[in-house]
């Protein structure tokens, strides 16, 4: 067993966006998407567990104890896209590993009816930037051209960002729906709480699906941010030996 998926709900997602946000550089893309989560109160559809993950448990608020989980969380919207968020306390911990989990999310795209998949990541840089420069690459050259015109977001991606390592650069590659990787400078310490890159990549999303959030209170959700949403991946990130997190999404 590499992989177990356990379903949660029965929902029948129509006409979805897939948004991942998996731990990485400056962990802008789970910061955005459980920002999302939390704010659009959307519900739990798929957890995924690996017995390839840290030999590790987390013990909770009630004072029992959980392993670490990729989790899946779905909110139906009335005449929008519905909105499929990606999250987890750690991607993917090797090659394999990874490639068998994107596997399992292109099989169930069908499932989920996933029409546009966006896979957020951080570029790593040696000093945090003041107004993080926006990138997007992907697999569909229309869709990164629309993409990029509407939101003055640089396409210019060759010869700026290195390999995209993980579940935001393998996901894209493995599948035929129409997929972007949107990234965001941040600073790129293993443990940096990248709230700018975070708030820039939200900005975009926010105006591309009208998502109505109120993006502002990410900047005023910083130790809330440190101790909740992140607290796991950086001690897993302790524990484990995976090799560096470069330009993983």
């Amino acid at each position: 067993m590499t992989w177990k998926v356990i379903k949660k709900l029965k929902e029948k997602p129509k006409n979805s966006v897939l948004l991942v946000g998996l731990p990485g550089i400056g962990n802008v893309g789970k910061i955005s998407v459980d920002f999302l989560i939390e704010e659009l109160k959307a519900k739990k559809l798929i957890d995924f567990f690996s017995n390839s993950f840290p030999n590790s448990v987390f013990v909770n608020e009630k004072n029992l104890i959980e392993l670490p989980l990729i989790s899946l969380y779905y909110k139906k919207r009335q005449n929008k896209k519905d909105l499929l968020l990606l999250t987890g306390d750690i991607q993917p911990p090797d090659e394999k590993t990874c490639y068998d989990f994107c596997g399992i999310i292109n099989h169930l795209s069908k499932e989920l009816d996933i029409k546009q998949v966006i896979t957020l990541a951080g570029i790593g840089l040696k000093e945090e930037p003041k107004k993080p420069n926006l990138f997007a690459t992907g697999n569909n050259s229309k869709v990164i051209q629309t993409f990029c015109k509407k939101h003055k977001v640089s396409k210019d991606v060759y010869g700026t960002v290195g390999p995209i390592i993980g579940v935001s650069g393998v996901l894209p590659a493995v599948t035929k729906i129409p997929s972007l990787i949107f990234l965001t400078e941040t600073f790129g310490h293993p443990f940096y709480v990248g709230i700018n890159g975070s708030k820039a990549l939200l900005d975009v999303l926010n105006k591309e699906f009208s998502l109505n959030v109120k993006v502002d209170k990410l900047l005023k959700e910083v130790k809330s941010i440190e101790e909740d949403s992140l607290e796991k991946t950086n001690k897993l990130k302790e524990v484990s030996n995976n090799k560096a997190d470069n330009y993983i999404g």
